[in-house]
């Protein structure tokens, strides 16, 4: 079973920060295309950042909801990539997934709230 390991979520209050990470079981991982979704209840997953392969550039895409406010990098030495979160809303409040190729992490909440 392919083990995505999600780590960072928490609670935090508007205008605070967050660092997601995403790793992979292996260096495979930085060929693949990788996003970042969330989920909020009762709505659909939504991609919300992504960045593509170390071949294709490591090009970075964002909803427009999250542009300027979230940053995507990645670790190559580590097979690890991050979502920084800043200036978090409480509409930004869900469980946040990483998919990285065909894989899919765990899931991490993240609540934004005074």
């Amino acid at each position: 079973q392919v083990q995505l390991v999600e780590s960072g979520g928490g609670l935090v209050q508007p205008g605070g920060s967050l660092r997601l990470s995403c790793k992979a079981p292996g260096s495979i991982y930085n060929l693949y295309f990788m996003g970042w979704f969330r989920q909020a209840p009762g709505m659909q997953r939504e991609l919300v950042a992504s960045i593509t392969s170390i071949t294709s550039g490591s090009s970075t895409h964002y909803a427009d909801s999250v542009k300027g406010r979230f940053t995507i990098s990645r670790d190559n030495a580590k097979n690890t990539v991050y979502l920084q979160m800043n200036s978090l809303k409480p509409e930004d409040t869900a469980v946040y997934y990483c998919q990285w190729g065909n894989d899919w992490g765990q899931g991490t909440q993240v609540t934004v709230s005074s």
